[in-house]
């Protein structure tokens, strides 16, 4: 019996010790030989994930680098055309890159007189009115229409505006043009409007899903294209060597506003290539015509400046 057991004993301890060489074994293996003291991964205990990597940092996307960019361009804008304003007459400016879908503007919502710039705007109405009725406009309507954009002809315009059927037919033909803060005068000069409302108008003119098909986008075009020289300031100002431009100026003085004068400059800027801009700048209490040419076109250069379009 006792012989039974030291044979017994012997076994065991055998098996223990064999136990622990190959448990020995197994943590030399999992750490390489660097006495790091692991168990085999058949041995390990518990639900802990096995480790993943990181993600990779992706950062802001392209579209959204070049729309801060256009955001810090216009900021930069505001302070220039906000320390400009401390010593000139009032104004407020517009623009809408096309090619960007950037829109910015100066004090948008301030109303204005027309002066002729209404003269665009009457001209829009022309050409809806005739798409109505199936036609091209009649000779009489363009013979109105082409010294009234290209000479800003007064009498031309009363004609014109008389025979779409005169303020009640323009306002609603603002609807159309999704100018909502426009009020047309019976004294169609004295039509009171904002940038923002003319950005909108010149969109019209051009904008292929617009309310004017591309017969009328032409017309508009040929006519706004082709101003007299002594009109082809404002817009046109801004444009660069194989660059067209497309305007409409207004300019009035009355013994109402002591003598002062509304200029006024609505156009687009545009090229094959990355260009495609629609401008407006309103002002008034210019102490003359020169002064207020001068400062119309040196707002619309300080868009392009700090815009970069």
């Amino acid at each position: 019996m006792r012989r039974t057991r030291l044979l017994i004993f012997a076994l065991a301890a055998v098996v223990i010790v064999g136990g622990g060489a190959l448990i020995g074994l197994g943590m030399k293996d999992d750490s390489g030989g660097g006495g790091g003291g692991l168990l085999p991964s058949s041995l390990t205990f518990g639900d802990d994930p096995k480790p993943t990597a990181s993600p990779t940092p992706t950062g802001p996307s392209p579209e959204e680098l070049a729309a801060a960019k256009r955001a810090e361009r216009a900021r930069k804008l505001d302070a220039a055309l906000k320390k400009y304003a401390a010593t000139a007459p009032e104004f407020s400016v517009a623009v809408v890159d096309q090619k960007t879908g950037q829109r910015y503007s100066y004090r948008g919502s301030e109303k204005y007189d027309t002066a002729s710039i209404v003269k665009a705007q009457i001209l829009a109405c022309m050409l809806l009115q005739a798409q109505d009725a199936g036609r091209k406009p009649t000779s009489g309507e363009m013979s109105l229409a082409k010294p009234m954009i290209r000479l800003s002809d007064n009498t031309a315009t009363t004609s014109l505006f008389q025979h779409l059927g005169g303020r009640s037919a323009v306002t609603k033909c603002n609807k159309r043009l999704g100018l909502k803060s426009t009020v047309v005068n019976t004294a169609w000069g004295l039509t009171k409007t904002t940038v923002n409302d003319q950005v909108k108008l010149l969109a019209a003119l051009v904008d292929e899903k617009g309310p004017l098909d591309s017969q009328s986008r032409k017309t508009a075009y040929t006519l706004m294209s082709t101003v007299d020289d002594a009109q082809d300031w404002g817009v046109p100002s801004v444009a660069q060597e194989g660059e067209t431009a497309t305007v409409k100026n207004g300019w009035d003085t009355r013994t109402a506003d002591g003598g002062l004068w509304v200029i006024n400059t609505i156009g687009r800027v545009a090229s094959d290539g990355d260009t495609d801009v629609l401008i407006a700048v309103l002002s008034h209490n210019n102490q003359s015509m020169p002064a207020g040419i001068k400062l119309v076109e040196k707002v619309a250069k300080m868009t392009r400046q700090y815009l970069k379009y």
